[in-house]
């Protein structure tokens, strides 16, 4: 006849290394067996090439009805106005593009900057894409934002200064109260210049073209050595 004592020392401890086994395939097993990539948390970059950054964080809301969201699977960027092939571009579509960054501060009429690691693609390339009108004197770029915001830029400025439309900040996708999927980076220009939610890029030869804050006064040049109000 089994000892009792003897039986129930074995059955606990089978429990006890089942119970292990368990506890360490949740642990490790899954990975082990797996050869998909664990996805962390990205971080964002403070300092780039010696250049300390700002936060993303470092912004204040102050567009004209509050940060959007941009629904992606529904979104089109569109490129119109005076091309010989207007395009509607998916996000990824035009993450296919030739990506660049570069480090640009961004100054506010209200007195405050933040100076960013900005990464996108040439505004040219995508004008290209599409081809402008020879002959028509295409010479401004109207930007139309998701919120009704618009603005406007030289076309000759947005060539010669390689502008940027970008789509990420400090190594981390663009936030929706940045401007996510895209905002305009328009390097030596007031911060009204800075189209955030971007959804069409139109090609015009109104140079006196005035978007939502030009149209009450702001200067249309936007250069950082002016002033900006007319």
């Amino acid at each position: 006849m089994l000892d009792k004592k003897k039986v129930f020392n074995l059955v606990l401890g089978i429990i006890i290394v089942l119970v292990v086994a368990i506890v360490l395939f949740s642990l490790f097993g899954n990975n082990s067996l797996s050869n998909e990539s664990v996805q962390l948390t990205a971080s964002e970059v403070r300092e780039y090439k010696g250049e300390n950054l700002s936060s993303i964080r470092n912004f204040r809301e102050n567009s004209i009805s509050g940060p959007q969201y941009v629904d992606i699977n529904t979104y089109k960027l569109r490129i119109s106005g005076l091309v010989e092939n207007e395009l509607e571009l998916t996000y990824d579509q035009v993450l296919t593009e030739q990506d660049y960054e570069k480090v640009i501060t961004l100054y506010c009429v209200e007195g405050w900057n933040a100076k960013i690691l900005w990464k996108g693609v040439l505004l040219k390339d995508l004008i290209e894409k599409a081809g402008p009108l020879d002959g028509e004197g295409a010479n401004t770029v109207i930007f139309k934002a998701a919120d009704g915001y618009t603005s406007s830029l030289p076309l000759a400025y947005l060539y010669d200064q390689d502008i940027l439309l970008a789509y990420n900040m400090n190594s981390l996708q663009l936030l929706p109260e940045r401007g996510f999927p895209f905002q305009v980076v328009a390097e030596s220009k007031w911060g009204y210049k800075w189209v955030k939610w971007v959804t069409e890029i139109e090609l015009s030869n109104n140079p006196e073209y005035k978007g939502f804050w030009e149209s009450r006064g702001y200067s249309n040049s936007a250069d950082l050595d002016d002033y900006y109000f007319d």
